[in-house]
């Protein structure tokens, strides 16, 4: 009952626009505000977990650190573009709706990398709010570009596979 609720409900829709929209816009600020920085370095935030994941009283469990030291702390360059541009392109998404599963799937993935990193912040309430969004699956972006984007690629991906398989019987 509460799934079809959540998931069908209109009035639901437009509270889940408002919350999808304070999302995004909560992304999407942060996002510019490292691109426009000037150049934003992740590599400080990466050691500052891994050594808060030693020792007694580490507020960073063991394994996760150990996978910030071996991958993240190598590729620190690779990681500040990736939540960067993931921040803005995530934000974006969210505010226009388009994508919008996918989206707040990226957005709650890179707030667990941040709770798990030692950063509480808004990463817990932005967590419980996307999980909404997550949830109510094609209705969170219903008042949004997803009402239109949806249903043309679902009815348009049949014709792109026949299209494909096509040219691969003929080669």
């Amino acid at each position: 009952m509460f799934m079809d609720f959540i998931r069908n409900n209109k009035v639901v829709a437009g509270i889940l626009t408002i919350l999808r929209v304070y999302i995004g816009y909560t992304w999407l600020m942060g996002g510019l505000g490292k691109v426009t920085s000037g150049g934003f370095d992740a590599s400080g935030f990466i050691q500052g977990a891994v050594a808060n994941s030693a020792g007694e009283g580490a507020t960073v469990q063991a394994w996760w650190g150990t996978f910030l030291n071996t991958v993240a702390v190598p590729n620190a360059g690779l990681f500040s573009f990736v939540v960067m541009w993931g921040e803005v392109l995530v934000g974006a998404a969210l505010i226009l709706g388009i994508f919008t599963n996918f989206a707040a799937l990226m957005g709650i993935t890179m707030n667990f990398a941040f709770l798990f990193s030692g950063t509480v912040s808004t990463n817990a309430q932005m967590v419980v709010i996307t999980v909404f969004l997550i949830v109510a699956g094609f209705n969170a972006g219903r008042y949004g570009l997803d009402r239109w984007v949806l249903p043309f690629l679902k009815d348009h991906t049949p014709i792109i596979k026949d299209k494909v398989k096509k040219e691969v019987v003929v080669a």
